[in-house]
């Protein structure tokens, strides 16, 4: 997996795809960064991918390790899919001779004997390589080589000084649930918390001396490819110019009552209880899209694209030769893989490489799961924002519990984002189940106040008989009404 590269000559690039768009553009030169955290989190997997995007570039590295020792640390990272062998390890972990030895010191602490070859060792590694970056795996270790803490902060900075001069930017990590570690957090120009919580691992920069960068926590995800950080989505940083138009949905009778279609660069929430049409009405929205050139992209998290297609195919809805012709993508989300963070990314990628014009969440709920504690109403609006400064129609399908009466938009709060919103209805007409369809709001164009009957057959979705003379039907029991004379 490869970094993003940095556009800015004075940006040097961590080597964490994504981590880079977090920090404006990567790390600035010969500053030191701090990456802390508990057990597990990462930080030497990030230390990995900031020597190596280096080596395979030529440059000189250098890993100091307090822990693993040289074997072990190559061996793991071996396993990890890193390739460890351009670079310079200096190994100051203990080995079994620290046990098996007396040692008794009579005049000088043992912190003290300790130190002076330690820190022979790391002038004479740095002075002969002239890394251009430094890894330094552990750095809390070096307090137990200190008699008391001022002794430790002047030592830490005295080292990272002597790093940086030599040419060096230096990143270090922190076990900060092990050892107290606030006076690194004031010596270091930068600081990366990461931290792992209910199986979901996340990054957050706390400090970064000397440059603006997104705040937030971020999602990391960790596999055979090493780290990648999915930033998080701010809509005001994505805009571009776009025409105003309509897209009609391709039914004479429907494009009459939205009076033309839905506006480009607008969200809409198709609303209603389950089986009622809301997935078919959007469907036949973008394939009247596909017929004008233009690509679309289904985000389906509760049914399978096989289901959709068969479905598609049973009211002759040519989707196959949509997704053949390019014009359409149906994407599975299984909610429970992905965060809203590595979700906002897929889209961005449909968006901003692959062209997409119109993009459909299937459904609210669906995605609500992909969040697991998180808020969903803030996940969503930075979405749906996004989308539209991007000039994209949205479709939001929203499935409302109650089959008839108890009318409302949605059952999580967020009809307040939407443009548009068309809501369809199971109703009680002759003593038989029908399915109405009516516009609630639409902020840029009027539209009919009235109710239609709607059918799904054999050709499609069908506009019906516009419900007239009855009284009560969001109360899902309507009655007839007698004309006055």
């Amino acid at each position: 997996m490869s970094a993003t590269t940095s556009t800015d000559p004075h940006r040097v690039p961590i080597g964490v795809p994504g981590l880079d768009e977090v920090l404006n553009g990567g790390l600035i030169p010969l500053r030191s960064y701090m990456v802390r955290g508990g057990p597990g989190t990462g930080k030497t997997i990030l230390g990995y991918q900031f020597l190596s995007w280096a080596a395979e570039r030529g440059e000189n590295t250098l890993c100091i390790t307090f822990g693993e020792n040289e074997p072990e640390l190559r061996g793991n990272a071996a396993q990890l899919g890193f390739d460890l062998s351009s670079l310079a390890i200096l190994d100051l972990s203990p080995d079994s001779s620290h046990f098996a030895s007396n040692r008794e010191y009579d005049i000088f602490s043992p912190a003290e004997v300790e130190r002076q070859p330690i820190t022979r060792r790391i002038r004479d590694e740095v002075s002969a390589i002239r890394p251009a970056r430094v890894f330094v795996d552990g750095m809390t270790q070096l307090r137990y080589l200190t008699s008391d803490t001022f002794q430790f902060r002047k030592e830490a900075l005295a080292f990272l000084r002597f790093l940086r001069e030599l040419g060096a930017t230096v990143l270090f990590t922190s076990e900060s649930n092990e050892a107290p570690d606030a006076d690194l957090q004031f010596i270091a120009d930068g600081v990366l918390d990461v931290e792992s919580l209910t199986g979901v691992r996340r990054v957050a920069v706390m400090k970064f001396r000397g440059s603006d960068f997104r705040p937030g926590f971020h999602t990391l995800r960790l596999s055979g490819q090493g780290m990648q950080v999915f930033p998080r989505l701010l809509p005001g940083e994505h805009c571009v110019p776009f025409t105003a138009e309509q897209i009609p949905f391709g039914i004479e009778e429907l494009d009459r009552i939205v009076h033309g279609g839905l506006e480009r660069g607008t969200i809409t929430i198709l609303t209603g209880p389950s089986g009622v049409g809301k997935t078919t009405l959007g469907m036949q929205f973008m394939r009247q899209a596909a017929a004008r050139g233009e690509r679309s992209v289904v985000y389906a998290f509760e049914e399978r694209p096989d289901t959709t297609l068969l479905r598609c195919e049973t009211i002759n809805m040519p989707v196959r030769e949509m997704l053949e012709g390019g014009m359409l993508s149906l994407v599975h989300v299984e909610p429970l893989r992905y965060t809203a963070d590595e979700f906002a990314l897929m889209v961005r990628e449909e968006v901003e490489h692959r062209k997409a014009r119109i993009v459909m969440i299937d459904s609210v709920s669906g995605y609500r799961l992909s969040l697991s504690d998180q808020d969903l109403v803030p996940h969503l609006h930075a979405l749906c924002k996004y989308l539209q400064n991007m000039g994209v129609a949205v479709l939001l399908i929203n499935e409302v519990e109650a089959i008839t009466g108890d009318f409302r938009i949605t059952d999580v709060g967020v009809s307040y984002i939407a443009d548009n919103v068309i809501f369809l209805r199971y109703i009680e007409l002759d003593g038989r189940m029908s399915k109405a369809l009516g516009v609630l709001k639409k902020r840029l164009t009027d539209f009919e106040k009235s109710l239609y009957e709607v059918a799904i057959t054999s050709e499609g979705f069908r506009i019906g008989r516009q419900l007239i003379g009855l009284r009560g039907i969001l109360s899902g029991s309507p009655e007839w009404v007698e004309p006055e004379a």
